[in-house]
């Protein structure tokens, strides 16, 4: 729960305050342009490399590194004196937190496989409290305090997240030696790491198997397109309603409804999907709630903005159960952070087209029409990808066990019981 409130918070506690920032450094327009773009590629690149950090240190120690470092992103940046330093601070920070997002989805799997869908749905709830409260705070903080003091005081939340995680590994390391010494009074064989006795890391066969596999490549196209249409969203609707006539501050209060609208789906939609043999139905409706959304926006921008904002806001709810399913999908916890990685540094990579996509097709026809034409065919590329993501297998399950397997999602699992 400590580590899901760390990991939205270096974006969304500059956005709202970046007029106060300029004032004291010299962000170029397309400085702050490339700020919009840098959290998504940076959760694609670094998220990526959170795999093999996971591989050779162990999730929890590779954890404990991200929040480390995202957190002296957040002070780094907040004592900054240049618009550089700043964007490769804000890099940093970043960095740990696109680390985090992988990393958080086979933790979840290794110490509760007969839990998923409940703490899922707890951590996605830290998720979207991590989006939605640093806005309300950082604005009046900032002119209290001073910026700097805005931005950099949210890296003492990423140290205290690192403290449970610190007592887990230290307690690894005690109950290993304990068991060493007692293999070696009985004159047994060295105990293995606990990775290789209980819960197995991801090795280079889960690799291949994830990578070649239809289930992972369905998985990171139904994250992309959800990602493109969220980011999309933040990056762009603020301006597609002040065009429409109702202004920037209206366009703002808008963003944030849209934002915290997640956080109800949040909490069902990942407890429902381990409850369903497959979770389409949920993502169809999702599909649904974006759907109307556009459209309304593309006819009626200024009529029933605020159901145009819940639709688009419960739209954005195929996240949740996709992080549920990287758990209940794979048979194991090095599955499970080999799928995380791949599915996220794909998704995301791809949905960082979206904001700069939209923008140009903007610029080139000088309307919001076609763009928003674009996001609602891209729905049907979700809808295809989300129907075959959602099937019943399970990555590394025995031949003629998958089904089964994923039928049964939400019982305890034999690596439970070994542990």
């Amino acid at each position: 729960m400590l580590v899901a409130l760390n990991l939205r918070i270096a974006v969304a506690a500059v956005s709202p305050i970046l007029d106060v920032v300029r004032q004291d450094i010299d962000l170029t327009s397309a400085q702050v342009g490339l700020l919009g773009t840098v959290p998504v590629l940076s959760f694609a690149v670094f998220g990526s490399l959170a795999t093999p950090l996971g591989r050779r240190l162990g999730l929890e120690p590779t954890m404990v590194l991200a929040l480390v470092v995202s957190a002296a992103g957040e002070v780094l940046r907040a004592v900054s004196g240049s618009a550089p330093a700043f964007l490769a601070w804000s890099v940093l920070a970043l960095a740990g937190m696109g680390m985090g997002n992988v990393l958080l989805p086979p933790l979840v799997k290794r110490y509760f496989p007969d839990r998923i869908g409940p703490v899922t749905a707890a951590y996605s709830v830290m998720l979207s409290i991590s989006t939605a409260v640093p806005p309300l705070v950082a604005v009046p903080y900032a002119h209290a305090a001073g910026w700097r003091w805005a931005v950099g005081v949210w890296a003492a939340l990423g140290l205290v997240a690192t403290v449970p995680w610190l007592v887990v590994i230290v307690r690894s390391v005690a109950a290993r030696a304990h068991l060493r010494e007692l293999l070696r009074r009985a004159g047994g064989a060295r105990p293995g790491r606990p990775d290789e006795r209980v819960v197995p890391s991801a090795h280079a066969g889960d690799a291949r198997l994830v990578w070649r596999s239809r289930l992972a490549w369905a998985m990171a196209v139904t994250f992309a397109m959800n990602s493109l249409g969220t980011y999309t969203v933040f990056a762009w609707l603020p301006e597609m309603l002040a065009d429409a006539g109702l202004g920037t501050e209206a366009g703002g209060r808008w963003l944030a409804l849209f934002a915290i609208l997640g956080l109800p789906a949040s909490l069902v939609a990942p407890v429902l999907t381990a409850r369903m043999r497959s979770p389409f139905p949920l993502v169809a409706g999702f599909v649904t709630s974006w759907a109307i959304g556009y459209a309304g926006l593309l006819l009626a921008p200024t009529h029933g903005t605020a159901v145009w904002m819940v639709l688009l806001g419960l739209g954005t709810s195929s996240f949740p159960v996709l992080l549920a399913l990287i758990g209940l999908r794979t048979a194991t916890p090095g599955l499970a952070v080999v799928l995380s990685g791949m599915v996220q540094g794909v998704g995301y990579a791809i949905a960082a087209l979206g904001p700069v996509g939209i923008g140009l097709l903007y610029d080139a026809t000088g309307s919001w029409d076609a763009p928003i034409v674009v996001l609602l065919g891209l729905l049907v590329v979700l809808l295809v990808a989300g129907w075959h993501a959602c099937r019943p297998q399970v990555l590394g399950a025995p031949a003629g066990h998958a089904t089964r397997a994923a039928a049964q999602v939400g019982g305890p699992s034999d690596g439970q019981h070994l542990a």
